[in-house]
């Protein structure tokens, strides 16, 4: 016997929360279903129009909480909603915080999720620095196949992801890339224990 997605809708959250924090919770209580789980996870890096089996969960909700007049939106929404979906195990048990009292610029990022991967040893600095650098350059459907890679690099290192900033950032990317890259990379840099930068470019003369 196989189990189904939920068919209540959630509790009404409060009005001061924000709609990708409402959806980012509404992804966890589907994905307590393991059917509806493994459909959202056929979506991983795909664009909207290949991901058929996510339509049944993710088009009732946005119909009802957000504009899908642009497709960035849209795919964002999607792109999220596989990446929740495919957590590894590890990572499944924690569940999002609607009601956190931190200012919505002050929560992390995928800058400060990759410096973190950094200081933890998860990730090498060259390795996070030239993914931050490539991506500032790129589109979001460049992106996006490359998101469930590194996503899950750093789940599995134990880097805590705020899946709402995340989806925002994915929304916003081609209309506001140089502003949502610059803050990553601050981020970024704020965040990860790096070497001082003048003795490592000490250090790059001298093996010159």
């Amino acid at each position: 016997m196989t189990d189904s997605a939920p068919t209540a809708p959630a509790p009404s959250p409060s009005p001061s929360v924000r709609t990708s924090d409402r959806f980012v919770a509404y992804v966890h209580q589907v994905c307590a279903s393991t059917q509806a789980r493994a459909a959202l996870r056929r979506g991983l890096g795909l664009p909207v129009e290949r991901c058929t089996y996510m339509h049944r969960y993710l088009v009732p909700w946005l119909r009802d909480h957000d504009d899908q007049h642009y497709g960035d939106v849209r795919r964002a929404y999607y792109a999220v909603a596989a990446l929740i979906a495919a957590r590894p195990r590890s990572a499944r048990d924690t569940t999002p915080d609607q009601d956190t009292p931190m200012p919505w610029y002050e929560r992390p990022n995928l800058g400060a999720s990759l410096g973190q991967a950094v200081a933890k040893g998860v990730l090498k600095e060259t390795s996070a620095e030239s993914a931050l650098h490539l991506m500032a350059r790129q589109s979001s459907d460049a992106i996006h196949p490359g998101l469930p890679a590194l996503v899950r690099q750093l789940l599995s290192g134990g880097i805590p992801i705020d899946w709402a900033v995340l989806l925002e950032d994915l929304t916003w990317w081609n209309r506001s890339r140089d502003r949502i890259a610059t803050r990553w990379l601050e981020s970024y840099f704020r965040t990860a224990s790096t070497t001082n930068p003048a003795l490592a470019d000490s250090a790059e003369e001298n093996d010159r």
